[in-house]
């Protein structure tokens, strides 16, 4: 028996990287998996994967999973996510809000268009998907919401790095109101047994995406498997929800307070 049996999930952004490898390490613990993203066919974006080519992995595992196609930065399509979701599988159990829409330009030059949809997808979208999942959790008497964050969250330090100057402002501001919602949105639930936490990578992990934006490279030694997020992620939505709430967690750190090993670099 999986430790999610019996459970329903929601991971957004599930179409590759983290959201994909946190949806696959779900269906195998049990879970019956929506598997939500843009990406419905191979071509439709610049970055590899599809939440089809996800659902059928998790499948083909033995588990339980379906595509559900969901432009977050929508709110009908936050809304149909989520009733079809229930509609398919049950009243979610867990949300896992993954999904980003990112551009790493300085501040001058940022469009509002840009500036606005990087808040509709990273910040909205989480809150009002949790504004959409929690009264079925609280009928079910518990469940667990889980953020992914950044590093990008932090202060930058002065000097700065090449890195911090390069254009991550705006990626910063949303994933550290992401992570003030996720503990106070947690001290709001913990009456209701409903777990929420922000998770973010100790270190960068090798993705479509940060490999799209050169962010690191395949062969970096100090990255970080994407394995090691899943792993993180399963111990945040499985644990007591009253023990493991309102934390800002950063995967490998976590395994290592948990007394689990990190899986290794495949």
């Amino acid at each position: 028996m999986g430790i999610l049996d019996g459970k329903v999930a929601i991971v957004t952004g599930a179409s590759r990287g983290i959201g994909a490898e946190i949806a696959r390490r779900f269906g195998a613990a049990g879970a019956a998996v929506a598997v939500a993203a843009r990406t419905t066919g191979t071509g439709t974006s610049p970055l590899p994967g599809t939440i089809g080519e996800t659902a059928e992995q998790i499948r083909a595992a033995g588990g339980t999973a379906v595509a559900i196609r969901a432009d977050l930065s929508k709110p009908e399509d936050r809304e149909q996510l989520v009733s079809e979701a229930s509609r398919q599988l049950g009243q979610p159990d867990i949300l896992v809000s993954n999904a980003a829409v990112t551009y790493f330009t300085r501040v001058t030059d940022f469009t509002a268009r840009r500036y606005q949809l990087m808040f509709d997808v990273q910040v909205e979208a989480p809150f009002h998907l949790a504004q959409l999942v929690v009264p079925g959790m609280r009928e079910k008497g518990r469940g667990w919401i889980l953020n992914i964050s950044s590093i990008a969250a932090r202060h930058p330090a002065m000097p700065p790095t090449g890195w911090a100057s390069r254009g991550g402002t705006v990626y910063g501001m949303c994933k550290a109101a992401l992570e003030r919602f996720s503990t106070g949105l947690a001290a709001e639930l913990y009456d209701d047994d409903i777990a929420v936490n922000a998770l973010s990578p100790s270190r960068v992990v090798p993705t479509p995406g940060t490999l799209f934006h050169h962010l690191t490279s395949e062969d970096d030694p100090d990255n970080e498997p994407p394995a090691v997020m899943a792993e993180a992620a399963l111990q945040l939505c499985s644990g007591e929800p009253k023990t493991l709430t309102g934390r800002i967690a950063y995967s490998q750190e976590l395994l290592a307070e948990l007394g689990i090993s990190a899986p290794a670099r495949r």
